[in-house]
């Protein structure tokens, strides 16, 4: 049986089973934690340091895993900057409670070098270009006709349009743009709460898989006016894992969410078997879904 069939039957199981039977349709269902702790060697993937980015702030690092699938040009003009030293030295000028917090260079003074001076939207592709690359486990969702993930990272799918995107998570990283929709170019945000309303409006190509903390400790801050103002806080650096000495390199893996562990995570996240939980709600929002991600120097520890 095919992972999406397990898990949609799983669902019409549970959804059927009377009230009085719910606990007992769960009998011997396995936790997330223990799904983690059991999912064999091969069901977990490392991620390439050639799609992570390290953001160094004050307080730590940041690490954002970069989509290998869709908004292939905005990974790419990310990466071009970066390599370029664009952001080393700027600020993390806008953050907003509970919004997004937004950095780059708000007075446009920089060199982009060779990057692109505007960036062509990819709010949404054509869903062929997840074909072959990972199976595509599928809930239902408000803003979309499904959603699922594609290589660890949250997508929405439209049916009708055989449409397909990354979403506006906490954690979200994407490029803020202008009104005009092809106007991206170097301002970049993390968003601190899930903002799905954006979706297909701007383009994430990213997600914060490590240090979210030190982004949402950041210093609440308005944009300035002029460089007399606050800037808020600074970026001390940012750099493409493979760029850096081994050393600095941190080693995360993801649960792959191909993998039948992963199905049964969904599943038990969806309907929770532990014994704390006297109402199951046989859904989760898929922004409400942690990704089992690790550290892998500690689990070859282990």
């Amino acid at each position: 049986m095919k992972m999406r069939d397990l898990a949609i039957g799983l669902s019409v199981a549970l959804a059927l089973t009377p009230a009085s039977a719910f606990a007992d349709a769960l009998e011997g269902k396995r936790t997330p934690v223990e799904i983690m702790a059991e999912a064999a060697p091969q069901e977990w993937r490392t991620f390439d340091q050639e799609n992570l980015l390290y953001i160094d702030l004050a307080s730590g690092t940041a690490i954002v895993a970069l989509s290998d699938v869709l908004a292939r040009d905005h990974v790419r003009q990310m990466k071009a900057l970066v390599r370029q030293g664009f952001y080393d030295g700027l600020s993390f000028y806008r953050v907003i409670d509970g919004f997004v917090a937004q950095g780059g260079d708000p007075f446009e003074v920089r060199d982009i070098g060779d990057a692109a001076a505007s960036l062509d939207a990819e709010f949404e592709e054509p869903l062929s270009a997840v074909d072959g690359r990972q199976a595509l486990a599928r809930d239902a969702d408000g803003y979309a006709s499904q959603v699922g993930f594609v290589n660890g990272l949250p997508v929405g799918i439209d049916d009708e349009r055989e449409t397909v995107w990354h979403l506006h998570c906490a954690g979200a990283f994407a490029y803020g743009r202008n009104d005009e929709r092809n106007s991206a170019s170097t301002e970049f945000y993390i968003t601190l709460q899930p903002q799905r309303y954006l979706d297909r409006n701007l383009t994430v190509f990213g997600r914060v898989i490590s240090g979210m903390e030190h982004v949402q400790s950041l210093r609440r801050n308005t944009p300035p006016a002029s460089e007399d103002e606050d800037v808020g806080e600074k970026i001390i650096a940012m750099h493409i894992g493979v760029d850096l000495p081994p050393a600095r390199q941190m080693q995360l893996e993801i649960l792959r969410t191909d993998s039948d562990a992963f199905a049964e995570y969904w599943e038990s996240r969806r309907n929770r078997p532990g014994s704390f939980f006297h109402f199951r709600h046989d859904y989760v929002d898929i922004c409400q879904l942690p990704m089992p991600i690790r550290e892998k120097a500690m689990a070859d520890a282990e």
